[in-house]
Parts: C-alpha cells; structure tokens; sequence
C-alpha cells in the first residue's frame, strides 16, 4: 500500500535517427516491485509490470508503440544480465566456521585416548594443566590450594548449580546481536524489518530480555536463600538500573554521529536504558510478590495445571493491568492528524494518507514527552516507507511489552526453581508456555504479516511481537536446556563464553566498532563477500576475547 514514487523521465526518441531514447536506474532487490509507465502528456498509465529484480542482474525494459495510429504501447522486460547468487558468501562462511568445528571435535576426541593425553598433560606445566581443568569445568583458580583435596569439589558442586543453558542461550542472542549490529553482511534479512514482519535481527533483543528475566528469578532466590534481606537488594536493583541506563545514554548513544553529543541532540531512550528500566520493575516486582514456599514447591494449590502461576497471581494482575494500559493508550488515545488506532508507519505508507503519523500513538507519546530532537533519528521505516518523522523503536510506550517479555522469562525461571532437577516436568512446561504464546500469536495476527488485529512489529514491541518472541524463546531454552543441562551433550561453546561477560562485549562491540581490527576500509563497498568476512571477523573476535577472559577469571558484572 505505498504510493508509486517517481523513479525515472525517459525522454522522447529521436524518430529520424531511428534510434531509442535510454535512461538508467537502480532498484531495490529486495522486494517485488511494481514498475508503472505513465504517458508525458496526459496519457496516463500506459503499462505496469511487476517483478523481482536480482542482485546486481542488468534488465532492459522495453517500450514500443504496438502501431503509428494507435496511442497503446507493449513493454517488455528483457534480461541481459543475469543476478548473481548473493548467499555463496553465506555457504562459504558456514563451510568455513564447520571446518573449525569439525577440528575441534577432532581435538576433542584425541584427547580422550590416554597415550595422547598423557603426553600432552606432560608437555605442559602440570600446576598450569590443572589451573586449566578446573577452568574448563567452570571452577576457580586452584593453584594456590592444590594440596587441598575436598576444595576443587565444593567449588565443582557449587559451579554445577549454575545453569550453563541460560549463559548459553544469553550468549547466543548476544552474538547474533553483535553481528547484526556490525551490518550482518549487508543481507537484508540481518537488518531489522522496515516496519511489519520479522527478520534474523528482530530476533535478539527480546530474547536478550526473555533470558534476563529467567535470570532475576534465579539470583533472586539464590540471594534470598543466602540470607539477603529484601531491602538491601532493592538497593542493589536500583544501583543496577541507574548504571544500566547511564550507560545507554552516555556512551552507548548512536546520535553520536551528529556531532559532539550535547543536551540538544542526547537520544534520551536506547537499548541499555530499556534493560535497565525493565530490569527495575521486573525484579522490584519479584523482590516484593514472591513467596519461597512457592519456589520451593511445597505450596499446594487446587488446579496442578496452574500450580507454577497461582502463587504469583499479585504478579499477574500487575502485568496484565500494564497491558489493559497498553492497549487502551494504543488504541483510544487520539493523536492530531492520525486516525485512532494507527500501527502504520506513515511515510508513503497507506498510500500516503498519513505522513506524519509513524507508530501512531507510541511515537506521539515520544515526541511530546521526550521531543523530536531527543529519539532516534533514523528509523527502519524510513527505508522502503520514506518517513521523515523521527521515531525511536525502544521509546516509552513499548517498554510496557518489554516488561512484559521479561515477565515470561521471570516465569521460565520460576518453572525451573518449581519443578527443580525434575527435567522432564520442566521441559513439558517450556512447550506448553511455548504453544500457548503461539496460540495467541496465531489469533492476534490471523496467521498474516499485514491483515492481524495487531501485526508483529519490532519497532512498536507490539503484543503479537512479544508472544510470537516469547513462544521462539521457550521452544530454543528447552532444546539448549536439554543438550546443555540434562543430556550433556553440548558444553555450550563457544556461545556460554560471552554470555558470562555480556554487559563487557555488548558495551565493548559498540564503543570499538569503527576501530581495526573490527572494521577496515573495503575495495568493494558493494561486496557481500567482504562485509560478510568483516563482520564475521568482528564477531568472532568478541567471541575470542569473551574467552579469553572467562579463562583468566575476569568478569564484568553490574
């Protein structure tokens, strides 16, 4: 539904020379597109087309008068080059990266045979071979305390109790993050939808938000369990929050590249500041509701089926009366020029009625509290939409559905805490939450990119986003539990490395990004394989450090 744009004038031809005028134009590849002639003097439309171009394909679009006497004209497309495979860079990489881990498997399986191990154990250091055992196993630097015998397994005991599933699947949505941030390659499908719909990028930051969540629940009752008391974390949880959000808007500030960030351009809401505010509200709730009979799983309640939310019922109406708010803001509030309800992106959107009404109601809230000069200035929309208006994807009105997605994270914990060391009851709870969230999906957005009630959209964190996120999330939490936590089959790596130390790469992959050996000048700008082998240099590099630093013990908490 976008008004046809001017893309070309072709001029008229030169009859006498016999010759065709030409003119030459770039289109986008990535949808199909719609082509219309129009005549020069009234004519009107004389002939449409619709087709999708190919990568770098070269195309002649014909037009010819069918007869001297008649006005109508035959266009014909002609290819005269054909698009290249712009993924062979993508199947060389994954060749590549498999290559890596087919060695290291390798490598695995040559040191469980004893002559070989033995000998390697030998070459080394053997005061430095155990310092890196235990390191492997998640354990403390032993060194100094070798002789000590029932030390390296209280510390082994203790460090099992820690989930290496959730620093995993933490890990992972970190790196997928990484890379995208760092241009994924140029592919369309790394870079965040322009408006309606999901691609690979939209992926990440909900399920970033989905694992902090599962994480409050555990530390919190880990720390309640120690004898914490309530008031001191809720101090804590404050200091946490303010360190998060001042990160975000002091370093982390993308209007950066308008010049010397000032008060007159400081973008006001970002990613930081939205985990850090939704990291306040989600663990103050759980702070202040939550009940260790609950978690310990001694409370009875009538219905089983609701025995792991019952307990938490304050929690729930909490959370749902923020939605009623959502909704209600979303669809009643009026905004001046916009019709009430409005979830489209303006620009030449919806054939252009709409200009300035991007994100209706949660980019009028932004604009009016925060100001036009104070959100993010480039927007998704404005590259198949045209939009002018800035608009900011982590404003005000959608951190109400960020809390939520935390929320269902929260409540992935609370399974785990319940049903504690019974893997199969946990796993069965993670598919049911996982097909319920995928039920409300289904009816918010009748199964349609476009036509929902209320269609899935990352830049508005609409509810049909959040569910269809939440129900992805609880299906890949199980399958890493199960490989990672239950069966043991997967270690987690390279993923549970930067999962340990994500405030550290997610701040440090911003702040260095423009930096060698993180970005270098190209010979082809236009080149997927060269974007590709620099972000995948980039990240993989993050991965390396984030390593690096798990053996030496250094980690980055806020």
């Amino acid at each position: 539904q976008c008004l046809y744009q001017f893309l070309a004038f072709v001029p008229p031809s030169d009859g006498n020379l016999g010759e065709p005028s030409m003119t030459a134009v770039m289109v986008d590849t990535q949808h199909p597109l719609t082509l219309q002639l129009n005549g020069s003097v009234g004519d009107g439309e004389l002939c449409t087309i619709q087709y999708h171009f190919g990568e770098f394909g070269n195309y002649s679009l014909l037009v010819k008068t069918q007869s001297a006497s008649s006005k109508a004209v035959s266009c014909d497309l002609v290819i005269n080059e054909g698009p290249i495979n712009s993924y062979l860079p993508i199947l060389f990489a994954f060749l590549v990266y498999m290559g890596i881990l087919a060695i290291l498997i390798a490598r695995h399986l040559f040191m469980k045979i004893d002559p070989v191990r033995n000998w390697v154990y030998k070459t080394l250091n053997p005061r430095e071979t155990d310092r890196l055992i235990n390191s492997e196993l998640g354990s403390p630097n032993t060194t100094d305390s070798v002789s000590s015998g029932p030390t390296p397994r209280l510390w082994s005991t203790a460090s099992r109790q820690r989930l290496r599933s959730l620093d995993t699947f933490r890990g992972l949505s970190l790196i997928i993050m990484v890379f995208v941030n760092y241009g994924g390659g140029k592919y369309w499908f790394f870079k965040h939808e322009s408006w309606n719909g999901l691609t690979v990028a939209d992926l990440v930051f909900p399920w970033f938000v989905f694992i902090m969540g599962t994480s409050i629940s555990l530390s919190l009752s880990s720390m309640l369990r120690w004898g914490s008391s309530k008031q001191k974390l809720l101090g804590k949880i404050f200091w946490r929050s303010f360190l998060l959000i001042l990160l975000g808007i002091i370093v982390v500030n993308p209007n950066y590249c308008l010049g010397p960030l000032s008060w007159d351009n400081l973008r006001i809401p970002g990613v930081l500041q939205r985990l850090g505010f939704t990291y306040l509200v989600v663990a103050a709730l759980e702070l202040l509701f939550t009940r260790p009979e609950a978690e310990s799983g001694v409370l009875e309640t009538s219905c089983l089926a609701l025995q792991d939310i019952l307990p938490y019922w304050p929690q729930w109406i909490f959370i749902l009366v923020l939605e009623v708010i959502w909704l209600c803001l979303t669809f009643l509030l009026p905004v001046p020029g916009c019709p009430r309800g409005y979830l489209g992106p303006g620009g030449i959107g919806d054939f252009g009625k709409y200009p300035n009404c991007t994100g209706g109601v949660a980019g009028y809230i932004d604009r009016l509290i925060l100001g036009e000069k104070h959100i993010y200035q480039h927007p998704s929309s404005t590259v198949i939409y045209q939009t002018t208006m800035p608009y900011d994807p982590e404003g005000i009105l959608g951190t109400i559905n960020t809390i939520f997605m935390a929320f269902l994270g929260l409540q992935a914990g609370k399974i785990i805490l319940f049903y504690k060391d019974q893997h199969k009851q946990i796993m069965g709870r993670f598919f049911i939450w996982s097909i319920v969230m995928g039920i409300i999906s289904a009816i918010l957005t009748k199964c349609s990119k476009e036509e929902g009630f209320i269609p899935i959209n990352k830049n508005l964190w609409s509810i049909s986003y959040v569910t269809t996120m939440s129900c992805f999330a609880f299906i890949l939490l199980l399958l890493i539990y199960y490989l990672v936590d239950v069966k043991r089959l997967w270690s987690g790596a390279p993923f549970f490395y930067p999962g340990m130390n994500s405030i550290l790469v997610y701040i440090g992959h911003e702040v260095f990004e423009n930096y060698f050996p993180f970005k270098w000048k190209m010979q082809d700008s236009q080149s997927h394989a060269q974007h590709l082998t620099q972000n995948l240099t980039a990240t993989t590099l993050w991965v390396i450090v984030s390593y690096l630093l798990y053996r030496r013990r250094i980690f980055w908490k806020i």
